[in-house]
This record gives structure tokens, sequence and C-alpha cells, in this order.
């Protein structure tokens, strides 16, 4: 991989984050933002991989994988919050949730 792969991953993988970004803060759907954040979290878990693809260094992989596996726990915490709240406040809208009490 030559310097200039790396510079266009390393592009790639800040466009991934930044529109995982605005997902989460533009939409107001629960299950919506949740999608956007694997958005986000996918941005950097391209950049450890190609930055240990450039280096030769098998760190990035390692790093990718510890993404992967948060990227699965957070989907089935936010799965489990996500059914909570439309069982509760019968809507899937994230504006609802500031109006809860208890």
């Amino acid at each position: 991989m030559t310097g200039s792969d790396l510079i266009a991953m390393m592009i790639l993988a800040a466009g991934l984050f930044a529109i995982g970004l605005f997902g989460v803060l533009a939409r107001r759907g629960i299950m919506f933002q949740l999608v956007a954040l694997e958005v986000a979290l996918s941005g950097p878990a391209l950049g450890f991989v190609a930055a240990g693809a450039y280096h030769a260094d098998p760190q990035g992989q390692g790093m990718f994988i510890l993404v992967l596996t948060l990227a699965a726990a957070e989907v089935a915490v936010g799965l489990a919050l996500f059914l909570r709240i439309r069982r509760i406040a019968g809507s899937d809208d994230s504006d609802v949730i500031s109006g809860m009490k208890g």
C-alpha cells in the first residue's frame, strides 16, 4: 500500500465517520440513529485496518476486531433499549425520551 492509498482510505474513513455523526445528530428515530452510529463506527475501523496495512502491522486488524465487538454490544443494548422505549412510550422518536418521568 502506498502513501496515496493510505490518504485515500483515511479520507474515506473520515467521510464515513462524518456521515454517521450527521445521521446521529440529524435523525430523530432511534433505529435510524443506531444505524448511523454503526456507520460512524465503521469509519475508525477502516482507518485502523488501512493504517495496519500501510505499516504491515497486524495490530490494525486487532483493533478492527475490538471495534466490531463494541459495535455488536452497542447494537444489542441499543435494540433492547429501543424495544423498551417503544413499549413504554409507544413511539420510536428520540424526543419522547426527554418527556418521560421516572
